[in-house]
């Protein structure tokens, strides 16, 4: 679920303090993109999804990342009336958020 050696190396660039406040503003961020990736028709999903991924790769949230790679192939290949599912991300991400929050 999380990549502990990044976690790591996130902890030693900014020091626990500052893990802290990343950790924070990183879900302050999420949770709005996650609220407007649920309005149904959301726009720029692709786009989000791609800005989540980004993020979550960065904290170290494996499992968030491969669900957003999958839905943005997803959307890709699905053609105009695809849609993304969101509720499995935000399902791994509250999971994700948990295990992460616990090394705070």
């Amino acid at each position: 679920m999380l990549n502990q050696a990044r976690i790591a190396e996130l902890r030693d660039e900014v020091g626990d303090d500052g893990f802290a406040e990343v950790i924070k503003i990183f879900c302050e961020e999420v949770e709005e993109i996650l609220d407007q990736l649920d309005a149904p028709g959301a726009p720029n999903l692709a786009e989000r999804l791609h800005f989540l991924k980004g993020s979550a790769l960065n904290i170290g949230m494996e499992q968030v990342v491969a669900l957003c790679i999958a839905e943005e192939d997803r959307l890709r290949g699905g053609g105009a009336g695809a849609e993304a599912d969101i509720a499995a991300i935000r399902d791994a991400y509250s999971a994700s958020r948990k295990a992460i929050e616990s090394l705070l």
